[in-house]
C-alpha cells in the first residue's frame, strides 16, 4: 500500500509582514501546491492522499477561497483525497464542512471524514482509515483514544489520521489542547499514524509522523522546515512503514539573523547572500534580515539602491527589521556642492546629528533622505 500524507494547507492564510504583491504570491501557492501534490501522487502510482486537517485557515473563508482547493483536487479524478478537520477548520454544526456537505459541493473523489470510526478505503489492500475528528477548535480529550478499541478485519492495514499535539511536543498554550498520545500507534495496533498541526516534518516514532505543511509559511518552524509531503509505503499490517520526504513547496524561506553593515563590501555581501539562497529561482525567496550598522552617505545610497530597491524587487519578499544609521561628517557636506540652500540645510542637520539624542536621530534620518533625494535629482557627487 502506498499513500501520500500531507496536512496544514491553510488555504486563505494572510501574512502580516508581506506587501500586496508578496501576499498574493504566497496565497496563490497555498492553492497551487495542491496540484503539485496530485502530480506527486500520480507519479508514484498513489491512489490515496491523506490530509491531516487544517485544509483552510479560517472557519468562514470567502466563497472563492472555499472552492479553490476542492477544484484543484477535482482535477485528479484517479486519486481519492481523504480529509479531516483541524483546529482552524473544525467540523462545527454550522461550519464550512457542514455547509459543503449540505450543498453537495465536494467532488466525488474528495472524501470528508466527519465522524470517528474505521472506514475501508482500499479493499484490495485491506486498508482501513481511522480518523480523529475535531468538532470544535479545542478539546481537552485525546480524540485518537477510540482507535485502541476500534475493530477491523484480521491483518488489516490500520491507518490513523489525526490533528493535534503529541504530549510533550511543541511549545506554548496550544499544546494543552488537542493532545494526542505519542504511543497511540502502538496502543491501537496502527500500521501508521498520520498527524497534522505541526508545520514542519517530525518523526515521533517508526509509525507516527507529522508531514508538515506542503508550502512553507513561516521563517522559523523548527527543524522540519515545511514544504514537503510524505510518501508512505507499507508492505503489510505488521511491517515498518517506509517514509520518504518529498519536496512540494515553491517558496524558500530564510531567516538571516543579525546583519551589521559598515561598508560597501558588507552591502554587496548581503546581496550575494540573499541571491545564493535559491540561485536558480531568486523570485521564490523570502528573506528576513535584522539590519544595523553605520554607513557613510555614499554607502547609504548604495544600500538604498542595491538592497531596498533592486534586491527587494528580485525576491518574493525581503523583510528588513531595523536599518543602518547614517555616519556623516563635515567632508560629506561636499556631496551637496560648495554652497547654496541645500548645502546649508545639510550643514544644519549635520550639526543636530552630532548633538545626539532623539533630535539627532531625527536629523540623521532627514539628512539621509536629503542626500538620497539629491542624488536622484542628479546633484553634486553623483
Amino acid at each position: 500500500m502506498k499513500f501520500l500524507h500531507t496536512s496544514d494547507w491553510q488555504v486563505g492564510r494572510t501574512f502580516g509582514f508581506a506587501g500586496d504583491v508578496a501576499q498574493g504570491a504566497l496565497q496563490a501557492q497555498r492553492v497551487e501546491v495542491i496540484h503539485r501534490l496530485g502530480l506527486l501522487a500520480r507519479s508514484h502510482g498513489v491512489h490515496h492522499v491523506l490530509v491531516a486537517g487544517d485544509i483552510y485557515e479560517h472557519e468562514t473563508p470567502a466563497r472563492l477561497t472555499l472552492h479553490q482547493p476542492l477544484e484543484r483536487m477535482r482535477e485528479f479524478s484517479d486519486i481519492r483525497w481523504h480529509l479531516i478537520p483541524g483546529n482552524h477548520d473544525a467540523h462545527t454544526p454550522d461550519g464550512l464542512w457542514s455547509r459543503l456537505l449540505r450543498n453537495g459541493s465536494l467532488p466525488e473523489n474528495v472524501i470528508f471524514h466527519g465522524k470517528p470510526g474505521a472506514v475501508l478505503i482500499d479493499e484490495a489492500e485491506n486498508a482501513w482509515l481511522l480518523p480523529a475528528v475535531l468538532q470544535r477548535r479545542h478539546v481537552l480529550t485525546d480524540l485518537s483514544a477510540y482507535m485502541d478499541q476500534e475493530t477491523t478485519p484480521p491483518d488489516a492495514l490500520r491507518i490513523g489520521l489525526a490533528h493535534g499535539s503529541v504530549t510533550g511536543f511543541g511549545s506554548g498554550g496550544e499544546e494543552e489542547h488537542n493532545q494526542l498520545a505519542p504511543d497511540r500507534a502502538e496502543k491501537a495496533g496502527l500500521s501508521y499514524l498520520a498527524l497534522g498541526d505541526w508545520h514542519g516534518f517530525n518523526e515521533i516514532n517508526a509509525r507516527t509522523f507529522y508531514s508538515g505543511t506542503p508550502e512553507t509559511d513561516r521563517f522559523d518552524i523548527g527543524g522540519g522546515g515545511g514544504g514537503e509531503a510524505l510518501l508512505v509505503t507499507i508492505a503489510g499490517s505488521r511491517a515498518t512503514p517506509q517514509v520518504e520526504r518529498c519536496r512540494t513547496g515553491h517558496h524558500v524561506w530564510k531567516k538571516l539573523g543579525e546583519v551589521t553593515l559598515t561598508s560597501h563590501e558588507d552591502i554587496y555581501a548581503l546581496e550575494a547572500r540573499v541571491r545564493s539562497i535559491a540561485p536558480e529561482h531568486t523570485g521564490s525567496v523570502l528573506a528576513w534580515a535584522e539590519v544595523s550598522g553605520l554607513l557613510s552617505m555614499e554607502d547609504m545610497a548604495l544600500y538604498d539602491n542595491l538592497i531596498v530597491h533592486s534586491l527587494a524587487g528580485a525576491v518574493t519578499c525581503l523583510r528588513l527589521s531595523g536599518e543602518p544609521q547614517l555616519a556623516a561628517d563635515l567632508d560629506d557636506l561636499d556631496y551637496f556642492g560648495e554652497a547654496g540652500a541645500v548645502r546649508n540645510a545639510a550643514g544644519v542637520l549635520l550639526s543636530k546629528v552630532s548633538g545626539g539624542g532623539e533630535e539627532g536621530a531625527v536629523a540623521a534620518d532627514a539628512l539621509q533622505r536629503l542626500f538620497l533625494f539629491y542624488k536622484d535629482l542628479g546633484g553634486a557627487g553623483t
